[in-house]
């Protein structure tokens, strides 16, 4: 709620509104200290919610120790970034009340992410926060460079989330539940636990930055600062190390997750310190300094034992504490001075000393120095391995005291280069920052301290995580001062040592044997041209070629499952008749001929007749009304065809030649043969009961008629029927707004006015003055009217013998064509003197309009209903209500064919268009 009100609080009350935003993340803050209790015993809050049952999903919600952790930091920090960006941000700042509403819902995202306890409630809000520090990345849409980085870590992060949820899948069907705490109470084990472990720590080491995702964190630093302070450092890059922690406990002894997160870890470690020393910009340097230390973490939580995973429960929150408040450091910085090189700073200590107080004891706590957190959880991770039983532990040890000594190192560089007094580099203008302006950064480093000094009590909210790892070797617990101890030594020799580097410094030759960000970019290049490439062999223009590979693959596919693996029926009859062969061998005629045929009106005919031949096939079949309406159809078809014709080459061009004519050839045989093969078989195969072996009785007593494909039509199947003319409505709309839109452009270009429709006074003979033949015209007057009325018969009779509202509408059609034909524009005006778009639209208003009344009159949609009554002279009529619903579909017939006609007929002839 406060994700959505954010927007209209800062459009009210200006960035003042940010303080009220920041109760929300305060909020979660103060839940998780109140649970504080049940988790110090171990104990674990648990609520589930229901969310979608016929999926068996419920919202599964899990407080444990590390959830309990990260709910602090999330809420915690979350609230003093806000506060903080109050003074950040200028007043009246652009885009202000989108940063704070993707601000507040990036919280909420991360809060649901650590309490949720469904593997696949975890991935939805894993891909929310992925979408939401999109959005905060690119928080300045009109700098290219944050939208480049915005797309980049999406992109990155979002890959990583799909492998992920393949490795939740596989994981949830083999424990037979996707809720976390069943899984770890039964461990799943088989061949494909390793794959599944993979694929979940690709998800969880791309999210956190680790090696070889890297890359995409220091470029997320075009973020504004605050947000850098919040998700790179407390939390959306916590999200993949959370997850190392959260399963480590169960899975952390499986193939191949303790091998993959150690050495990920450690290499990510090294370079990303070395990397940190090489910066100049103060925001870069603790950009790959924190990949350095995610790098840390996710090697202490690989190590698998009690005593590592509580070095890194303790590292875990010691490092979002001093690396927000250093990333906030840099934004006051870089606000109060206009700059974050440290090579134009100097001075700072001395003109800002609060402020460079604040930076110092967090970078105290980074560098390891006792009593801060950070001293507290390195010196947990020194003992961790330097107690652990292998070679391994002591490989890792010493990795990470080289890691270690890069981390002071470049702490020191920070620390110098942002506050120190430089010979000769001249101070720059200083706006002191505002008192209240240091609280946020101030709270968060003297936590690190308390942290560090309350090592005990933090030791004991801990343990109960640390204790469902395996124990190797002695205990281990948290505390300032163990002694004169080995971890001391190494922690006093890891201090000399990163001094020592720094005073030295990183030798300015010296690169990255692996460029992260140069790789992604030459990936994505050859993505971009391999696009390219493709779509350029594969969108040529050419229908033909279009057409061709939709087709190859279907006989590809479909014709070698025919051949191998569907049983075909064993009693074959190729026919009933001896007339069947004889016209299927015609209609294989024509089709070949049609395909040779040179003349564009010959193939069209020629297409024609094959269709006539189906037709033949209906009427020895016994389907008389589906034969009259194929040759309907056919007419009208070759009559519209005609029109299109009559402005195109009358020949075909010389292409294709003689080669691909033969190859479509036989592609359109091989088509034939596969579709008539899918049909014989899909029929041979069949075993349950046909359903339309019901429509007989269903067309009597429900639909009041004996012609069963009418009644199927306008009252057993009514929906499909509705679609069906509701799509012929909208095609005759877009066939006359293209061909309408297209003339008077053509018109317009050549200068020729667009004439307007001059009215036709009908009479005999009157509108025939454009040369057609005399007897054609004589003859269209005279069955004209006949042929009107025949339509209606059909209309009429339709429901109890062969005709309709479709067969009807196609006859009327057909008489409109004939007097076009038969005398032009100006005598289909006098015809039909209506507009076609006013019959569409009355056929469709009908055909609603009836199933509406029928949901008044308390029946169902488009529900028929029969009418028996006695009229006087009449006698008794029998009348069904569906009959209006096929008087819309007659309308919407007649509509079309009017429409085409006008367009694709009167139109162009009106303008004149040359044939290309």
């Amino acid at each position: 709620m406060t994700a959505v009100a954010a927007p209209v609080l800062v459009r009210w009350l200006g960035r003042q509104a940010l303080y009220l935003c920041s109760l929300a993340p305060f909020a979660a803050l103060g839940w998780g200290l109140a649970q504080t209790g049940r988790v110090d015993q171990g104990g674990a809050v648990t609520e589930t919610y229901r969310w979608v049952d016929r999926l068996g999903l419920q919202i599964d919600l899990r407080l444990v120790t590390i959830s309990w952790l990260m709910v602090l930091l999330v809420g915690g920090v979350g609230g003093l970034v806000l506060v903080y960006s109050v003074r950040y941000f200028p007043a009246g700042q652009d885009g202000l009340g989108r940063y704070a509403g993707v601000f507040v819902a990036f919280a909420g995202a991360m809060f649901g992410l650590v309490v949720s306890d469904n593997l696949l409630l975890l991935y939805v809000f894993w891909e929310l926060t992925t979408v939401f520090s999109y959005l905060l990345i690119a928080q300045d849409p009109t700098r290219r460079s944050s939208r480049r980085s915005a797309m980049q870590a999406l992109l990155v992060t979002t890959l990583g989330g799909l492998a992920m949820l393949g490795g939740f899948v596989l994981l949830g069907e083999s424990a037979g539940t996707y809720r976390w705490s069943q899984i770890a109470e039964q461990p799943p084990s088989g061949p494909h636990l390793a794959a599944a472990l993979t694929l979940v720590l690709l998800g969880a080491l791309s999210k956190s930055a680790i090696f070889p995702f890297s890359f995409w964190l220091p470029a997320a630093m075009a973020a504004p600062t605050p947000v850098s302070a919040y998700l790179h450092a407390a939390a959306m890059v916590k999200a993949g190390v959370f997850l190392v922690a959260l399963l480590g406990a169960t899975v952390g002894g499986d193939q191949p997750w303790r091998p993959l997160l150690l050495t990920t870890g450690l290499i990510t470690m090294l370079l990303g310190g070395w990397a940190a020393l090489r910066q100049h910009d103060l925001k870069l340097l603790l950009a790959y300094g924190t990949v350095s230390q995610l790098g840390f973490l996710v090697a202490v939580f690989g190590g698998g034992t009690a005593n590592s995973a509580l070095a890194g429960a303790a590292l875990l929150l010691a490092h979002a504490l001093f690396k927000s408040t250093l990333f906030l450091v840099v934004g006051i910085i870089d606000v109060s001075t206009g700059t974050r090189d440290l090579r134009e700073l100097t001075g700072l200590a001395r003109r800002t000393p609060v402020l460079a107080v604040v930076a110092g004891l967090a970078a105290a706590s980074m560098a390891g120095l006792p009593p801060f957190a950070g001293f507290v959880g390195k010196e947990a991770a020194f003992a961790a391995f330097l107690h652990g039983t292998g070679t391994a532990d002591l490989v890792v040890l010493t990795v990470i005291a080289i890691g270690s000594t890069l981390t002071v190192a470049y702490t020191l560089r920070f620390l110098s280069g942002a506050f120190a007094d430089k010979p000769g580099v001249p101070e720059v203008a200083l706006r002191e920052p505002a008192t209240d302006w240091l609280v946020g950064p101030a709270i968060l480093a003297v936590a690190g301290l308390g942290v560090g000094a309350a090592a005990a009590p933090l030791d004991t909210v801990l343990t109960p995580y640390s204790d469902t790892f395996p124990a190797v070797g002695s205990a281990y617990h948290l505390a300032v001062w163990h002694g004169f101890s080995g971890p001391l030594g190494l922690s006093v020799l890891v201090l000399l040592a990163g001094y020592a580097l720094y005073r030295v410094g990183a030798p300015s030759g010296a690169r990255l044997p692996f460029d992260g960000a140069a790789a992604y970019r030459r990936v994505m290049s050859g993505v971009d041209r391999l696009a390219v490439e493709l779509t350029g062999a594969t969108q040529r223009g050419s229908l033909p070629s279009y057409l061709g590979v939709i087709l190859l693959v279907l006989v590809a596919g479909l014709g070698g499952i025919l051949i191998g693996a569907v049983p075909w029926p064993e009693n074959a009859r190729a026919w009933d008749t001896s007339l069947q062969p004889v016209v299927g061998a015609g209609i294989v005629v024509a089709a070949v001929t049609a395909v040779r045929a040179l003349r564009r009106l010959t193939a069209m005919i020629l297409v024609g007749v094959s269709g006539y031949g189906v037709a033949v096939l209906f009427v020895l079949h016994g389907a008389p009304d589906l034969a009259l309406t194929q040759f309907l159809v056919e007419t009208a078809t070759i009559a519209m065809m005609v029109l299109v014709l009559r402005r195109l080459p009358e020949k075909f061009s010389e292409r294709p030649i003689r080669t691909s004519r033969v190859g479509r050839i036989a592609l359109g045989v091989a088509v034939g043969v596969v579709a008539a093969a899918m049909t014989y078989v899909a029929v041979g195969g069949r075993e349950a009961v046909p359903l339309s072996d019901a429509f007989p009785g269903e067309a009597v007593s429900f639909g009041g008629g004996k012609n069963i494909v009418n009644v199927i039509l306008v009252d057993i199947r009514a929906w499909d029927t509705m679609g069906e003319i509701s799509v012929l409505v909208v095609a005759a709309t877009g066939v006359a707004s293209l061909i309408f839109r297209r003339s008077a452009a053509l018109a317009r270009r050549r200068g020729v006015p667009v004439p307007a429709d001059q009215p036709v006074t009908p009479g005999w003979l009157s509108a025939g003055a454009g040369g057609q033949s005399v007897i054609l015209e004589v003859v269209t007057r005279l069955v004209f009217h006949t042929i009107v009325l025949f339509s209606i018969f059909l209309l009429f009779s339709g429901h109890n013998a062969p005709g309709g509202g479709f067969a009807g509408g196609l006859v009327a059609g057909l008489a409109l064509a004939i007097r076009y034909l038969a005398g032009g524009p100006d005598e289909l005006t006098a015809a039909a003197p209506v507009d076609a778009g006013w019959v569409l639209g009355a056929g469709l208003f009908v055909s609603v309009g009836t199933g509406v009344l029928a949901m008044f009159a308390g029946a169902q949609v488009l529900q028929s209903a029969v009418v028996d009554v006695h009229l006087p002279v009449l006698g008794e009529v029998h009348l069904v209500t569906s009959i209006f619903f096929d008087i819309g579909v007659y309308l919407v017939v007649v509509g079309l064919i009017l429409d085409i006609l006008r367009s694709l007929g009167a139109e162009i002839d009106r303008q004149g268009v040359p044939a290309p």
